[in-house]
């Protein structure tokens, strides 16, 4: 192949050419350099191959351009469109009947073109190598008419990629060679290389382009043609390979002096970015920025400097928000960070200092916080020129606003302000007057450390932390760290956790000693009661004191012994963090055995250190027993005889506890022996609800049994006394028990191997010949302990799976059943009640339901699931359904009963079942006891227990309710859901109405937390049944109403119990608007049959139940229609209380309901019921107050907002005639009069606009 060339070679360079072409691009390049880099000055081919192959590119240009006009294929013959890819030769020809020829002409078309693109291939590289020979025997101006032939047809070969890179590598070599007429390569070269490095995004691209950019001040930028050129440039401005490459950011500082025009969209494209940009983006601005600064000149340079970095500057201090001012400066930084730069400070000083000293004064907090970050990254600001005195006056002036902006009354400008203090004290000491350093950090230590914000004090210690970097400070920040010892007790978990950093920061610098910073006490009272993230950083701090590594086990084994004996949980918190801290699992393992042996030992400990060796000795062995070889190790080393003596030293439940954790991680040998002591920490469990260091036994215990195969003998023993009081409850109260679900004394025995007590043995409601002495309040606290367990055991997954699996899992459903029935029905008349068993019982059923467990019948008639039911479909709902029936039934007794001292009594039925319950007392010889709360209502402490009882009792249902909801219960259940919700509330407005409560009482606090919850789990109620697929109208019917007793809920509450309080709802019902707006205009959506009439049959139903908030909302609007009456009577309304923050949740409300005109439309045809229903009722102030509402504050006729209400004008239709024909009749008083014509006011323009005109329309048309 190489010899057929070098042959062609010799004969002429048009046979040259025209064998290349043969041969094709791929055959023929690796032959080509060779060639023509061998051609000699002498040849005559340096003279002929130039013209030779300008003519054949010539040619090959035409031919291609012939070949792409659309007239070379035949129309009807030719596809509407390009094939999607070439035909193979093989299956060119029609297959089914078609005529071929059309195929065969456009597959020659296609070959031929192909053929043209590879000749032009082959002499663009030909082209190249001549321009690139060694000894550049080839004339440049002879060459130049086929590489501009080349050039100029760069738009002619789009359709191809690899010929047009071709094309521009040989442009680019002709301009880096610097050729004569390099000037004319580049109109169609430059545009294509600049989008092909913004299309690929490569970086070698973005060099290339780079390489050449003295070629782009060629161009014109002022003509219109260059549009093309100046859209690529500008996009370089937000292409991420430019901006993060040094060549891309380079160039685009370039383009800066290539037009002014260009300048300014470029600088406008940048100011455009800066409220979006990245970090890295920003800082790629700068660094674009200072370089552009640098480059332009002339007047470019004042318009870069007066306008674009003036307007900068202003940006960043009047700039809306804190990230884009930080945004602003992060571009400004290009230039403050090149300050050294000569002219730079300058520049700075002269467009900062007219506005920043100002703007440091101003009454805007942001403005004030956004000036003084500028100053602090510009500091000290100051004019290069300018002479010393000037200077130091400038800077005295700086520090005097600083000091000023320490006691700013905006709590962020003081955060920046002490930050930025310590970073200019850190940076300039040597500078800075040692009575102005003084001033400073005394200010900080002695005020900004007590400052009332929080993150004051954090930035004071953060700025300290920044500070102690520069070892000129160490001297006096000696004298004034022992300051900083009272925010070891800080409230805010940050400053506490911060000045633990601060003390490790010189823990190892020995003129440094931290107890002097916070003394030792309080430093181990935060170690034992802290958050862990501090207590860890504390026993890091004390690690090299208490428990170092450099001197003997023995002698570190007793200084931790000492910190457990001088502060008991400190040391076993320090022990906690131990390991984690550096120390090593053999020293922790002798430290167990000297803790444990201790205990053991006779010897003065008290119980207070007994309890801290135990903790501390149980958080190392959850730490050792990670390896495998320490685990063994404490087995062999806890015994049961060791075990045992444990159990009989520890006095308290934490220690107990601790031992229990122990058992659990190390699963020592012998440990059944232990089982009734263990098992005591769980009966033992009276007041449990309220006990938080009882709670944390009975959870170790719990781990502990389940780690040890104990649980089902555990879980026996709590099932035994909740059937004692269910039992007890059956006796006292009269509640059916279903005994047939007890579990016979042979089942028992079958289910454990251990010995039990028989203090619970009768369970079949007979005495034992060993009666028991605890009172039924005894009794019913135990019961209370276990539910409480019950549901503490369904949290874990492990414990959950045993309860569920558990063969007494029936038993006590059932006897949970009993339990709660008696704490909701009689928890209006005992002192004791808890709520404990209800959330027990209700957590079983859910969990049953999830898990597909399965139970027998309580009435004796119910068989288990069989094999082919599924239990979804058809067990497990319906067992949440009995408990759901079963908990309304009960908490319907409770709220027919109420609470007022007046009628406190039982309902005949449960009279007759006290009477029973007394006759069997008197025949058990058990005393009798008064349930009934006395008829004079009994002390208020007794009052105030009893209604947060049942506040509580019915919270806990309605959460039932709620979880049961959000696993898609049927539509019945749902519509007693809402019925039961409505009701509860109501129970509660009757409670805040008949008592009285007064807000300061401290029980108070209880029924009010739980008024919170019940206000969200009835919202959530709401908005779990209007996301659901039912629509029926009852449902929404029910919705509707409980959405209007929320709503009078709020009012309640503000009136009964004050603005306050209020306001803390308010918090809780802002989530939840859409949910109550939604129901509120439920039914009208329903009801509404889109033919511009409304339904009268549901808009009486609503005027039967109106609630009462709307009157509240009416005589506030009249209040307000008052107040902008001028030189009018006032309207005479009743006097009410001020409502501020019904008022705010009024305004939330029109916000939202404006927000989408279907759910206005719907909203405000309860308004506009509300008006119907003051008319029935004769109350004017209510028709004209909602009017005025819903035309002032809802809708806007000026606007045209009532276009797309089709209800509310098909209401109007009805309401207007009524209250023009009210206000007519002559029995009405003139303050009656009045108030009609006004609501007459309102409507009128809307009657004429929307409907009256409308009805001509339609008169006419007929």
């Amino acid at each position: 192949m190489e010899k057929r060339l070098r042959s062609s070679l010799k004969t002429s360079a048009e046979e040259f050419l025209c064998s290349a072409a043969k041969l094709g691009f791929k055959s023929a390049k690796p032959s080509l350099k060779t060639l023509i880099h061998g051609i000699a000055p002498s040849s005559e081919l340096c003279s002929s191959l130039p013209h030779a192959l300008c003519q054949c590119i010539s040619e090959s240009i035409s031919r291609f351009k012939k070949l792409s006009k659309p007239g070379n294929v035949d129309p009807a013959k030719s596809p509407a469109s390009p094939p999607a890819k070439k035909l193979r030769r093989s299956s060119r020809h029609s297959r089914n009947g078609e005529d071929p020829s059309g195929n065969d002409r456009e597959a020659k078309l296609v070959d031929d073109r192909e053929s043209m693109v590879q000749n032009l291939q082959i002499y663009n590289y030909v082209a190249l190598l001549c321009v690139l020979h060694p000894k550049k025997v080839f004339s440049p101006s002879d060459l130049l008419p086929a590489v501009q032939e080349l050039h100029d047809s760069l738009v002619v070969f789009e359709s191809d990629s690899a010929l047009l890179s071709e094309i521009a590598n040989l442009c680019e070599e002709w301009w880096k060679e610097v050729l004569p007429g390099r000037e004319i390569l580049i109109s169609q070269s430059l545009p294509f290389l600049l989008s092909r490095s913004l299309t690929l995004k490569k970086k070698v691209d973005v060099h290339r382009v780079y390489m050449l950019r003295e070629a782009f001040s060629l161009f014109d930028y002022e003509d219109e043609s260059i549009e093309d050129l100046k859209h690529l440039l500008i996009r370089c401005l937000i292409s991420p390979l430019y901006l993060k490459t040094e060549d891309g950011r380079k160039f685009i500082a370039f383009m800066f002096g290539l037009s002014g025009q260009l300048m300014k969209e470029s600088l406008a494209m940048i100011r455009s970015q800066i409220p979006f940009g990245r970090k890295s983006m920003l800082e790629a601005y700068a660094d674009i920025l200072f370089r552009g600064w640098k480059i332009v000149e002339g007047q470019q340079r004042d318009e870069m400097e007066n306008g674009f970095l003036q307007g900068l500057i202003e940006g960043a201090i009047h700039a809306g928000s804190a990230t884009f001012a930080a945004s602003i400066r992060k571009v400004l930084g290009g230039f403050i960070n090149q300050r050294t730069t000569d002219g730079v400070e300058k520049l700075l000083f002269r467009l900062a200092e007219p506005v920043i000293f100002r703007s440091l004064q101003v009454a805007n907090s942001n403005v004030r916080q956004n000036a003084l970050h500028l100053l602090l990254d510009m500091f000290p600001l100051e004019d290069p020129d300018c002479t010393k005195e000037v200077k130091d006056t400038l800077l005295d002036k700086q520090f005097f606003l600083l000091d000023r902006l320490l006691m700013d009354e905006c709590p962020d400008v003081r955060v920046v302000a002490v930050e930025g203090s310590c970073r200019i004290l850190h940076m300039f000491w040597e500078i800075i007057p040692s009575s102005t350093i003084t001033k400073i950090i005394t200010k900080i230590f002695d005020d900004m450390t007590h400052d009332r914000c929080n993150e004051v004090r954090l930035s004071a210690l953060n700025g300290i932390i920044y500070l102690f970097g520069n070892p000129q400070s160490h001297q006096i920040l000696k004298v004034l760290l022992p300051r900083l010892g009272h925010l070891i007790l800080d409230p805010a978990n940050s400053v506490r956790a911060v000045l633990a950093d601060l003390l490790l920061l010189f823990r190892d610098i020995r003129s440094f000693h931290f107890h002097k910073v916070v003394p030792l006490d309080a430093l181990l009272s935060t170690l034992a009661n802290d958050q862990p993230i501090i207590a860890q950083k504390i026993t890091k701090l004390l690690m090299p004191s208490y428990f170092p590594s450099k001197i003997t086990l023995e002698e570190a084994c007793q200084r931790c012994v000492t910190l457990i004996k001088r502060s008991p949980m400190a040391g076993a918190r320090f022990c906690e963090f131990a390991l984690s801290e550096g120390a090593s699992y053999h020293s922790l393992m002798e430290l167990v055995k000297v803790f444990i042996n201790l205990v053991l030992s006779p010897n003065d400990l008290n119980q207070d250190q007994i309890e801290g060796l135990l903790v501390a000795s149980a958080y190392l062995c959850n730490n050792l027993v990670n390896e495998a070889s320490n685990k063994t190790t404490l087995q062999e080393f806890f015994n049961g005889g060791m075990l045992r003596c444990l159990f009989v030293t520890a006095a308290t439940n934490h220690a107990r506890s601790s031992i229990c954790d122990i058992i659990s991680s190390v699963h020592p040998d012998g440990f059944s022996s232990l089982f009734e002591e263990c098992l005591a920490l769980v009966t033992d469990c009276c007041g449990l609800s309220e006990d938080m260091e009882l709670q944390r036994a009975v959870r170790s215990a719990h781990k502990m049994m389940l780690s040890c195969n104990f649980f089902d003998e555990m879980f026996d023993r709590l099932n035994r006394v909740l059937q004692k009081a269910s039992y007890e409850c059956h006796a006292k109260f009269g509640i059916d028990v279903a005994w047939h679900i007890v579990p016979s004394a042979k089942q028992r025995k079958s289910k454990s191997t251990i010995r039990l007590s028989t203090k619970w043995k009768c369970t079949n409601g007979k005495k034992s010949s060993n009666k028991a002495t605890s009172t039924f309040e005894e009794v019913f606290s135990l019961a209370s302990g276990i539910a409480w367990q019950i549901k503490e055991l369904l949290l874990d997954e492990n414990t959950e799976k045993a309860v569920l699996e558990s063969q007494n899992l029936e038993s006590v459903v059932f006897a949970l059943k009993v339990i709660s029935e008696v704490s909701i029905v009689q928890c209006m008349h005992c002192d004791y009640m808890d709520v404990s068993p209800i959330f027990a019982y209700t957590a079983l059923a859910l969990h049953m339901y999830l898990r597909n467990v399965s139970i027998s019948d309580e009435d004796g008639c119910g068989t288990k699931k069989s094999a082919g039911t599924d239990s979804h479909y058809s067990l497990e709902p319906t067992l949440l359904e009995k408990t759901m029936n079963h908990l309304f039934k009960c908490s319907g007794k409770l709220l027919e009963v109420g609470f007022s001292s007046k009628s406190a009594k039982l309902p005949s039925k449960a009279k007759d079942m006290r009477r029973e319950a007394h006759d069997r007392g008197k025949t058990n010889g058990e005393p009798e006891t008064n349930s009934l709360p006395p008829d004079d209502g009994g002390p208020v402490s007794t009052k105030l227990k009893r209604v947060s009882n049942a506040v509580k009792v019915l919270s806990a249902v309605l959460k039932f309710v709620v979880d049961a909801n959000a696993m898609r219960v049927t539509s019945q259940v749902q519509g007693r859901c809402l019925m039961f919700a409505r009701n509860y509330v109501k129970f509660i407005m009757s409670l805040l109405k008949e008592y009285k409560l007064d807000p300061k009482e401290e029980d108070l606090k209880e029924i009010f937390l739980c008024m919170k919850s019940s206000f969200t789990y009835a919202a959530k109620l709401l908005n779990l049944i209007l996301a659901g697929p039912n629509e029926a109208l009852s449902l929404l019917l029910e919705a509707h109403n409980l959405s209007n007793s929320l709503l009078d809920l709020f009012v309640s509450i503000e009136l009964y119990l004050g603005s306050g309080y209020a306001a803390r709802i308010l918090t809780i019902v802002k989530p939840w608007l859409p949910e109550l707006i939604l129901a509120l205009g439920s039914r009208y959506m329903q009801k509404w049959n889109g033919e511009d009439n409304a339904d009268e049959s549901s808009l009486d139903q609503a005027k039967s139940s109106f609630p009462s908030w709307p009157s509240i909302l009416a005589n506030t609007e009249i209040h307000e229609l008052n107040e902008v009456r001028s030189g009018e009577e006032d309207f005479r309304v009743s006097e009410q209380p001020e409502f501020p923050t019904f008022k705010k949740l009024v305004g939330m409300l029109s916000l939202r309901l404006r927000g989408n005109a279907d759910v206005l439309d719907a909203a405000g045809m309860f308004f506009l019921t509300g008006a119907a229903v003051g008319l029935e009722r004769n109350n004017y102030g209510l028709v004209s107050g909602l009017l005025h509402f819903v035309c002032v504050k809802l809708v806007r006729h000026e606007l045209g907002e009532w276009v797309e209400l089709k209800m509310m004008l098909a209401y109007l239709r009805i309401i207007f005639p009524l209250i023009e024909r009210a206000a007519e009749e002559s029995n009405r008083n003139e303050d009656e009069r009045q108030m009609l014509k006004c609501a007459i006011g309102l409507l009128e323009p809307i009657w004429i606009s929307y409907i009256y005109g409308t009805e001509d329309h339609m008169e006419e048309a007929e």
